[in-house]
């Protein structure tokens, strides 16, 4: 009876701590959410705000030089665009607080800048607000024109309201003030500021009909679902205003450009509000959104004040994170790497919206037969595809022009430089991503939510398939989060942990029960997803009479074609020809085996002992399988594996990213005998090796540079820094090989960091590859998602002895 009052007392415990530490994960939660609540997360744009919330208020920028009548409307800014503009991005940011983003537009012959920030308090997520400054270039005339239209549109449930509205006036002076309300938000005003600036005067008889001096306001109520075409509705509103007014004048005497240009001045109530104002020169201007439930309404003395808080705060804070270690300390690189990764944290967006997903092909993953390619091709040009959702996702992007949308085994690379700074924001990205899984386990691996994200994506490339899957890379981020867990658990000052849970970046760290408590809710979702993994991507051993520890631990990607294996990542790597049911991929195994790595690592951290033993025995057998299949004795190098015409097990090797697979995922420990021949592999010059990176394909293979020369030697900064972290990781322990090891870290960091610089320097721009033989920036302009690994990559440590004896 003592022994079960005591279980029951024991059980009641544990039970009362899991209770609080899931009310403590809650108020964590609710704490991160309300600062995150609001921020630049329609990241496709040049500029635009919104709140984490399906259907709310959004609100954008767009901006013209008006000063002909020829070039207005090809070069109205609002959507991020390649090779438009010199330069844009964030100069420094912070999802929490805000910061400041530089804009230079050589075509408008204006610099843009748009200083974002935040004001916590009330029950609404807080208030912000935006100044909006325009800078003429050199090579603008002395009378430069421009027009900028902030507008609002409002989504759903909730009202927007001009106040104080008069369609009978010419304009409105001074302020003008929006008033709203929606379910989420409470009540809510937008204020759009005077501001400073001089105002065209034109002389022309048009200018008393809409004086430029004003702000021209029009709102409008449409369609929810036309909402986010903000510019071609714009657009078609200017063409029935330039009809009207043309038509009053004769021709020779014709309103000027920055008359014409001008919407019907129409304020009240209703879904979209564009608010226009005309320039001559330098300008600025605030837009002001203040929350009902706030201590106070922000003003422009405020926005003034904490823009240079914000400033110098986020200079403070990344010195002590990111600050670049030896030999970049000279020249500009600590203003390259703030840059680097205000943008990469600048290009977290919030979406939402249906997606295209294809179940009808549902035993597609088995891929049995020989052609399977070619019927898996016929079924998708049945397009059975079905709109799901919808879903939201909140997320980081790979680049604002061209990819803002969500990719999974991006975003994996993306977090690892984030949960460095912000811990609770990089666990809250997580668990949207897996909040996106079916019951089966899989997430697509391209989230194109919406008609807005649809519009950046070719028709054909839009479709999921749930027997795609794509590299685990957010298990990489979680294994991060263990290793902080484990460096605060050893912290054994007091105070530093006080500061810890100081900081809304850091609550969940602090907070080691919480910091469970989340792992715990997350683990079945690990779980699921690693063993849909399994299942769907499994490669035939048996039937092939291929000699291996296991018969269960090999892999094949789905989704294969001739040219290309997408869901890999390495889109057109060669691979073996033709396709075959029997091919293993050892990029995938290694991916497999070490996602199994890191989930028994999460399971021993949870106290699930069967399931930590259950993996232990699998990623046993995965690591003796990746020798047994795919290691060739006679080149030296590990290779993919497929079935030749007389049925037989044959080996295709193409030295590259694929060959060192294994060594990237952290599988090849300091003693292994392999690891001798894949360091040799990565320093030949002949091969891998160039001065501004590791090449993704040996200059000596047959595909070199050929086709989309997509993966076929260009140097990408995501498979280096794997490449770079596993060879500090080698330097830095006693082993056979820690001497080359440790030179080729030396210089491959150097190599990599000086490479992106010199091209950012350069061109302004992060980019999504570079070219082995000169070093240059290619393909994807402003590529500010991997690419910023180079963030981390620069505060590694140096391990130079020459270097650091030099400086002494």
């Amino acid at each position: 009876m003592a022994r079960s009052v005591a279980y029951l007392t024991q059980f009641l415990g544990l039970l009362s701590l899991v209770s609080l530490a899931s009310a403590q994960v809650a108020e964590i939660e609710k704490a991160s959410n309300a600062s995150l609540l609001w921020g630049p997360y329609r990241p496709n744009l040049y500029f635009g705000v919104r709140p984490r919330i399906p259907k709310s208020l959004m609100g954008g920028l767009l901006w013209t030089r008006v000063e002909d009548y020829q070039s207005v409307q090809n070069n109205f800014r609002h959507t991020c665009e390649q090779h438009e503009l010199d330069g844009y991005g964030w100069d420094e940011y912070d999802v929490r607080t805000g910061g400041r983003q530089t804009i230079q537009d050589p075509v408008n012959r204006i610099d843009i800048t748009t200083e974002f920030i935040k004001f916590p308090g009330g029950q609404h997520g807080g208030s912000w607000g935006v100044r909006i400054k325009g800078t003429p270039r050199e090579d603008a005339s002395p009378d430069l024109k421009t027009t900028v239209i902030w507008y609002n549109t409002l989504e759903g449930l909730g009202s927007l309201e001009v106040e104080g509205a008069d369609e009978e006036e010419p304009g409105m002076e001074g302020d003008v003030v929006l008033k709203g309300h929606t379910p989420d938000l409470g009540d809510f005003e937008v204020k759009v500021t005077e501001g400073q600036g001089d105002h065209p005067r034109t002389g022309h008889p048009s200018y008393d009909e809409k004086p430029l001096d004003r702000t021209l306001v029009h709102t409008a109520q449409i369609p929810d679902e036309a909402l986010w075409q903000v510019k071609p509705l714009l657009f078609a509103h200017m063409k029935g205003q330039i009809d009207q007014l043309v038509a009053k004048y004769p021709e020779d005497n014709p309103p000027p450009p920055v008359q014409v240009y001008t919407i019907q001045h129409l304020p009240g109530k209703g879904n979209i509000h564009l608010f226009q104002k005309a320039f001559e020169g330098a300008f600025e201007f605030d837009v002001l959104f203040s929350s009902g439930s706030a201590p106070a309404k922000i003003t422009s003395e405020d926005l003034t004040t904490q823009i240079g808080s914000v400033t110098s705060g986020f200079s403070e804070r990344f010195t002590s994170i990111f600050k670049p270690q030896a030999p970049f300390f000279k020249e500009r690189y600590e203003e390259f790497s703030k840059s680097l990764f205000s943008n990469l944290i600048g290009g977290i967006g919030y979406f939402y919206g249906d997606s295209r997903v294809d179940r009808s092909y549902d035993p597609a993953y088995e891929e049995n037969d020989e052609g399977f390619w070619e019927e898996a091709a016929e079924a998708r040009s049945r397009n059975q595809a079905h709109f799901e959702g919808p879903s939201e996702l909140y997320t980081s992007i790979p680049s604002r022009p061209f990819f803002p949308r969500g990719f999974l085994w991006d975003e994996g690379f993306h977090l690892l430089p984030v949960i460095d700074w912000d811990v609770d924001l990089t666990l809250d990205i997580i668990k949207s991503w897996f909040k996106l899984m079916d019951e089966d386990g899989w997430i697509g691996r391209e989230q194109i939510l919406g008609a807005e994200a649809r519009s950046k994506v070719p028709q054909e490339f839009q479709v999921q398939y749930p027997h795609y899957a794509n590299p685990p890379t957010l298990f990489m981020v979680i294994t991060a989060f263990l290793d902080k867990l484990d460096a605060q658990g050893k912290a054994k000052d007091s105070s530093s942990q006080k500061v810890l849970a100081e900081k809304s970046y850091y609550m969940q760290l602090a907070n080691r029960e919480a910091a469970l408590e989340y792992l715990r809710t997350l683990y079945p979702l690990l779980k699921r997803h690693y063993f849909w993994f399994r299942q769907t991507q499994a490669g035939d051993i048996k039937s092939y009479d291929r000699e291996a520890f296991s018969t269960k631990e090999g892999y094949r990607w789905r989704g294969r074609t001739p040219e290309h294996i997408l869901t890999s990542g390495l889109d057109d790597y060669p691979r073996p020809q033709p396709p075959h049911p029997g091919e293993l991929h050892v990029d995938l195994i290694s991916w497999v085996g070490m996602m199994t790595r890191q989930i028994k690592r999460i399971a021993n951290y949870l106290g699930e002992e069967d399931d930590s033993a259950e993996f232990a025995k699998y990623e046993e057998a995965i690591i003796r399988n990746i020798d047994d299949l795919h290691w060739s004795d006679e080149l030296k190098m590990y290779c993919d594996a497929t079935i030749d015409d007389y049925e037989e097990n044959k080996l295709v090797c193409h030295k590259g990213y694929i060959s060192l697979f294994p060594f990237l995922t952290g599988l090849i420990d300091k003693d292994s005998k392999r690891l001798g021949a894949v360091l040799d592999l990565i320093a030949d010059p002949e091969e891998l090796w160039t001065d501004y990176g590791i090449r993704s394909l040996s200059k000596s293979d047959e595909f070199y540079h050929t086709a989309e020369d997509y993966w076929r030697g260009p140097i990408w900064m995501n498979m280096n820094y794997l490449a770079v972290s596993q060879l500090l990781n080698i330097a830095q322990q006693k082993g056979p090989q820690q001497a080359k090891a440790k030179k080729l870290y030396i210089n491959l960091r150097k190599n990599l960091v000086k490479t992106v610089y010199e091209s950012w320097k350069e061109t302004g721009f992060a980019w999504e590859q570079y070219n082995p033989e000169t070093g240059k920036g290619q393909r994807t302009q402003h590529f500010t998602g991997w690419t910023s690994l180079v963030v981390k990559i620069m505060s590694m440590p140096d391990l130079d002895d020459d270097r650091v004896k030099d400086e002494l």
